[in-house]
């Protein structure tokens, strides 16, 4: 997909209202001329960072996004990072680009990565039906395999907006789900689709993924986690959360993103058209300036599998690059991983756990994410050497139009910079 379809696509499908919402995701405005107050300056570039750059970062968080950590890694050892942010999120939060931040279904990559490393050791086959694994859990999983759940080609629709989930999504109902009950209350799509139809994404096949993990493996998806993925790679900034006191954990004092949505009332108007959200309904929260909730006291534990990892631009950059440079699996699970079905809603296509693409510049291979106030977008080139990571601290606070422009041209431009590719030259600043 363009940066474009990318950076709105992501914000429907991955996390928070996401998936469910399909394309109606993007951005609210609130800026200095909404009486935000200016955008504060105290979150600096690195040196290497070049001046469009850093002026499409602060654009952004004028223009609705709030709070934006760029990181761009052209492979030539001097990374660029940006932090920048509105200035009344300053009371609440002081930016850095090294501050841990949800990234949502970026997850699912990591998760997909497990998956593989097992197939690869022959202990989970990509034909396996859901049924062998997970026997009577999940509706016409005698025919649903392991790769349909990981390629979305499952027929699964998704738990978000179901009546029993909302009231937990927003943080109305204070509730710990465990993916048994996720995977029960899981509709058929609609219309229907048979196993292996079409694609669809669903946060509920990767709740299906991440049992099948523990079952076929004896230990934790948390275990696996640390074991495979972040213990090898020094990924020591990285977690799955287990609940909502994800300020700090053990091993470090390291400040994590506040996030933030609109209101009830905005958030009633952004989805004017797409949703009928009945009156009142929005997420749970301290109120902030410019009609916003801070979101961060929601529980992101329910995404687990599908969305529960809390990382940094950096760390989760090194497990791309690990990644798609072949450190992490075989060759031939490589290929697979790399098989796309078609996603045109994606801006290209979907493997197995990894999206394909296509920007303005290039092609670009990485996931996307969002959970209540937070959204990503990480990439790396096809040779997995050159990265780029864009970190925003709301996720429907980027749908309308003018957050929504200065958001994908701040994507376009990052990943132009990645690629070694001239930025765009139709992006709001010019």
């Amino acid at each position: 997909m363009s940066a474009h379809t990318l950076s709105r696509r992501h914000r429907i499908r991955r996390g928070a209202l996401i998936t469910a919402l399909a394309t109606c995701m993007g951005a609210a405005l609130v800026s200095c001329s909404d009486g935000a107050g200016p955008a504060a300056e105290q979150s600096v570039a690195s040196p290497a960072a070049d001046a469009p750059l850093a002026r499409l970062a602060q654009q952004a968080a004028d223009t609705g996004s709030l709070g934006v950590i760029v990181r761009v890694d052209s492979g030539d050892g001097a990374p660029v990072e940006i932090a920048k942010q509105a200035a009344w999120t300053e009371d609440d939060h002081h930016l850095a680009a090294d501050d841990r931040f949800r990234v949502g279904s970026n997850t699912k990559t990591v998760t997909a990565t497990l998956v593989l490393q097992q197939v690869a050791e022959n202990k989970i086959s990509l034909d396996d039906t859901v049924e062998k694994w997970l026997p009577g859990l999940v509706e016409s999983g005698e025919d649903i395999t392991v790769r349909m759940l990981l390629n979305h080609t499952s027929g699964l629709g998704d738990f978000l907006l179901t009546p029993e989930f909302l009231p937990s999504l927003t943080g109305q109902e204070k509730r710990t789900w465990t993916p048994q009950e996720l995977l029960a209350i899981t509709p058929g799509q609609d219309p229907p689709a048979e196993p292996g139809e079409k694609y669809s994404y669903s946060n509920a096949n990767y709740e299906a993924l991440g049992l099948i993990l523990e079952k076929a493996t004896g230990s934790s998806l948390t275990e696996l986690i640390k074991e495979k993925i972040t213990g090898p790679l020094g990924m020591k900034d990285s977690y799955l959360a287990t609940n909502a006191d994800w300020d700090t954990d053990e091993t470090t004092e390291k400040q994590h993103v506040t996030g933030y949505e609109p209101d009830a009332e905005r958030l009633r108007a952004i989805l004017s058209g797409t949703v009928d959200l009945p009156e009142g309904v929005g997420f749970a929260g301290p109120e902030r300036s410019g009609d916003n909730i801070d979101t961060s006291a929601i529980d992101p534990s329910w995404s687990w599998a599908a969305g529960g990892m809390v990382s940094t631009a950096r760390d989760w950059q090194t497990f791309l690059t690990a990644l798609n440079s072949g450190e992490l699996l075989p060759m031939a699970q490589m290929k697979q991983m790399r098989t796309t079905v078609n996603a045109p809603e994606e801006g290209g296509g979907y493997g197995l756990g990894l999206m394909k693409v296509d920007t303005a510049c290039g092609t670009v291979w990485g996931h996307t994410g969002g959970l209540p106030g937070y959204s990503s977008e990480i990439y790396t080139d096809a040779s997995g050497r050159r990265s780029v990571a864009v970190l925003t601290s709301t996720n429907f606070g980027i749908k309308e139009e003018k957050a929504a422009t200065a958001n994908k041209a701040l994507v376009e431009a990052a990943s132009c910079q990645m690629l070694g590719e001239p930025q765009p030259s139709d992006n709001p600043a010019g």
